[in-house]
């Protein structure tokens, strides 16, 4: 028997926990000690999980939350964004650090964003493990952009490190791609 056909490494695993410690360490004068981080659920577990830890090493223990959101499109309301699961812990007047896996058109980004703020955030940062570059069409740009960012992602369709494709290869160490 053969295993199952994995996607080729874009970016491998020690590169990927490389640019996550550049990141960190990039990052750790901007967070505050009394940071929430708050992981974009499903995909973003695992650079949130890394990112956190980075942070860690560098002197910044942050309290973790989670917010997951999902966008659905049918014939009346395309793009709308359900909150499936709402933040858990208190914002009030702290810092929150949003961490997702991918930035693509911005819409989650802005969304967590301002779900931190009507929250109580006295400040939010962004931070992302992947950039794509601008998917919109037509002159129109994203809905915001990422204040952190640790890889200039390719316009390929990227799975790995928390990027699936319909569940699959998410736990993946590394990114791959499969176009």
């Amino acid at each position: 028997m053969s295993g199952p056909i994995l996607p080729p490494v874009l970016l491998g695993a020690d590169e990927v926990q490389g640019r996550v410690q550049a990141l960190a360490d990039l990052m750790v004068d901007y967070v505050k000690s009394d940071c929430v981080g708050v992981v974009l659920l499903t995909g973003g577990i695992w650079f949130a999980a890394d990112l956190s830890r980075a942070l860690n090493r560098a002197g910044r223990d942050i309290a973790f939350d989670a917010l997951w959101l999902s966008s659905y499109a049918d014939s009346h309301e395309s793009g709308t964004m359900l909150i499936r699961a709402p933040l858990q812990r208190s914002v009030q007047g702290r810092q929150v650090l949003i961490m997702d896996d991918v930035l693509d058109t911005g819409a989650s980004l802005k969304i967590a964003r301002e779900i931190a703020l009507e929250a109580g955030a006295s400040e939010v940062l962004t931070a992302v493990f992947a950039r794509k570059p601008d998917p919109l069409k037509d002159g129109a740009r994203r809905e915001m952009e990422a204040d952190f960012t640790a890889w200039e992602a390719p316009a390929r369709y990227l799975v790995g490190y928390g990027l699936d494709d319909g569940g699959k290869y998410r736990a993946l160490p590394y990114i791959g791609a499969l176009d």
